[in-house]
């Protein structure tokens, strides 16, 4: 793996953590403690644990699929990968300032499905690229199908009744 394809990929996955990070603040707030939530919850330290994982796994994960697709000839794969690549952590970052900030639940429900099927694209794009070693990148649309069952749950919860 090139350093600076590494460096690219780490980089682009901390501005996501950033950026995201910074709308998820507001977890801590009244607002936040007063939604209904679903019994498969996980507790709120699960997820400062789980994310930077699969944050070092994106940027892992995808540095070798870009290296192995433009050592293989396949640039124009890799420009599609680093497109797909782009969006997801666009709408990665995007999640948290819809939850949190706007406070749109059935919005953050759509745009974590949206994450869900956009991760496991990128996944199916490394393991096509890669092989075997491209399936590391499998725990990430998992965690998003997961994020999006409970973010669904927590939207159905906490609907108005009429």
């Amino acid at each position: 793996m090139r350093p600076i394809t590494l460096a690219k990929t780490t980089t682009a996955a901390l501005t996501t953590a950033l950026v995201g990070g910074l709308a998820s603040r507001p977890a801590q707030s009244k607002w936040y403690e007063r939604l209904r939530k679903p019994s498969f919850q996980p507790p709120r330290q699960a997820f400062p644990i789980v994310w930077p994982i699969l944050y070092a796994d994106i940027a892992v994960t995808s540095a070798r699929t870009l290296d192995t697709l433009r050592a293989d000839g396949r640039a124009d794969q890799a420009r599609v990968y680093t497109a797909a690549l782009g969006v997801n952590l666009a709408v990665n970052a995007a999640w948290s300032w819809v939850f949190f900030s706007r406070r749109q639940l059935g919005a953050a429900a759509v745009t974590a499905a949206a994450l869900t099927v956009s991760s496991a694209d990128l996944t199916r794009r490394a393991v096509s690229a890669q092989g075997a070693p491209g399936a590391t990148l499998a725990p990430y649309p998992l965690w998003c199908a997961f994020a999006t069952a409970l973010s669904t749950s927590i939207w159905m919860l906490n609907r108005p009744i009429s």
